[in-house]
């Protein structure tokens, strides 16, 4: 259930990868499209709080993406610039597949450039009007990752209270 949340809107381009502790929120996005990231922890899947650290961890993807959309904007009359986006979804499905637990350190993910996207004549691939809807897209799953996340303390906190 929740890994649908995440959704998948990948298949584009070639990465330019990364290392990254994204799920630690020690992450920088720069213009040159590499992000810079300190920071790894271990999770062991079987742990009942194990899901929290996933929905934090694409919480904060979803913050990175608003914020390489909000780059693309920043970009949108730079000559050559090529559109970014961020690949989270499909590189945390194949750990999470992985037998027992996860190392969130050693995923490898990052900013790619995107391919197949009409070019202006000045080199420049980034559409305002494909912006903006990237970024509604991405506020909708950031508010439903925050109501999930906000329904699972809920009933953390209902089993610590329960009389």
């Amino acid at each position: 259930m929740i890994f649908a949340i995440f959704g998948a809107e990948l298949g584009f381009g070639e990465v330019k990868m990364a290392n990254w502790a994204l799920w630690h929120g020690h992450c920088s996005f720069f213009a040159t499209g590499r992000v810079l990231c300190a920071g790894t922890g271990r999770y062991d899947m079987s742990k009942t709080t194990s899901i929290v650290d996933i929905i934090e961890a694409g919480i904060s993807a979803e913050s990175l993406r608003q914020r390489v959309i909000a780059n693309n904007v920043a970009n949108l009359e730079t000559a050559g610039y090529r559109r970014l986006d961020v690949r989270f979804e499909e590189l945390l499905a194949k750990a999470l597949n992985s037998s027992g637990g996860v190392d969130l350190g050693e995923i490898e993910c990052g900013t790619y450039q995107t391919k197949n996207t009409p070019v202006k004549s000045n080199g420049n691939d980034v559409s305002l009007e494909v912006e903006v809807g990237e970024m509604v897209k991405n506020t909708l799953r950031h508010k439903a990752l925050i109501r999930v996340l906000q329904k699972k303390y809920q009933q953390i906190d209902l089993a610590i209270n329960v009389k």
